[in-house]
C-alpha cells in the first residue's frame, strides 16, 4: 500500500459511518463535514443523474460553509469528496424508507428478487476549483428472506437509515445475498476504485 499521507488534504463530506470506514481503509487521513441538504427537493429523470446532482448539492452546501479563499492560497490542495446513493428496484428509485412499514415492504420485495445500487462520487479540488463526478452501479441478487429475519432487521433499526433499507453486509442479511455483480464497497456507499481514480484526476 502506498503512503498516502501525501501533499494534499481530504475532507469527506458525509456523515455515513460506512463511507468513513471505506475511506480510512483506503489509507487516507481526512476531516469530516456533513452537508445538510433537502434531498427530497432534488429530482432527476434517471438514478444516475440524481446521485450526481445530490453529490453536487452536498458539495455546494459544504463549500458555502468553508473559507474557500484560504484553500486557494494554501500550498497543498484540499480535496472535498461528496457522494450519494440510491437503490433501484424494478425501475423505481428508493431512498431511505419513510417508516417501518415502508422498510418492510422494501425488504420483502428484495426477497427472491434483485435490486441495484447506484452511487456517485464527486471530488472537488478547493484550491483549483476542479470538480468531477461519476457514478457506479451494482446489481444484487437475493435468496428468499424469511419474514422473521425481516422483522429482526426492522426491530434493530439500521435499515431505516439507509437507501432502500438495503445493507448487504448486515449479519442478518448476508446469508441471503445470492450474488453481487460489482463491489461491496460501492454498495456500502463509496466505490474505492472510482474514488481513487477521481482523486488522481483532481490533483
Amino acid at each position: 500500500m502506498q503512503d498516502k499521507t501525501s501533499p494534499f488534504k481530504v475532507i469527506l463530506g458525509s456523515s455515513s459511518i460506512a463511507r468513513r470506514k471505506i475511506l480510512a481503509e483506503m489509507g487516507y487521513e481526512f476531516t469530516l463535514m456533513s452537508a445538510d441538504i433537502d434531498e427530497k427537493g432534488i429530482r432527476k429523470e434517471t438514478p444516475e443523474e440524481l446521485v450526481i446532482a445530490l453529490a453536487e448539492a452536498k458539495a455546494e452546501a459544504i463549500l458555502h460553509r468553508l473559507p474557500v479563499g484560504d484553500y486557494i492560497k494554501e500550498a497543498e490542495p484540499t480535496l472535498l469528496i461528496t457522494s450519494d446513493q440510491v437503490v433501484v428496484y424494478e425501475g423505481a428509485v428508493r431512498e431511505k424508507p419513510a417508516n417501518e412499514k415502508e422498510a418492510r415492504e422494501y425488504i420483502k420485495g428484495y426477497s427472491g428478487g434483485h435490486a441495484a445500487t447506484v452511487g456517485s462520487v464527486l471530488v472537488t479540488n478547493l484550491k483549483t476549483g476542479f470538480r468531477k463526478g461519476e457514478w457506479d452501479r451494482v446489481e444484487i441478487y437475493f435468496h428468499e428472506i424469511p419474514d422473521e429475519v425481516i422483522e429482526k432487521l426492522i426491530e434493530e433499526g439500521t435499515v431505516l437509515h439507509v437507501a432502500g433499507g438495503l445493507i448487504i453486509e448486515h449479519p442478518l442479511i448476508k446469508p441471503y445475498v445470492k450474488q453481487v455483480v460489482g463491489t461491496t464497497d460501492s454498495v456500502m456507499g463509496l466505490p474505492k476504485a472510482l474514488t481513487e481514480k477521481l482523486i488522481k484526476e483532481a490533483l
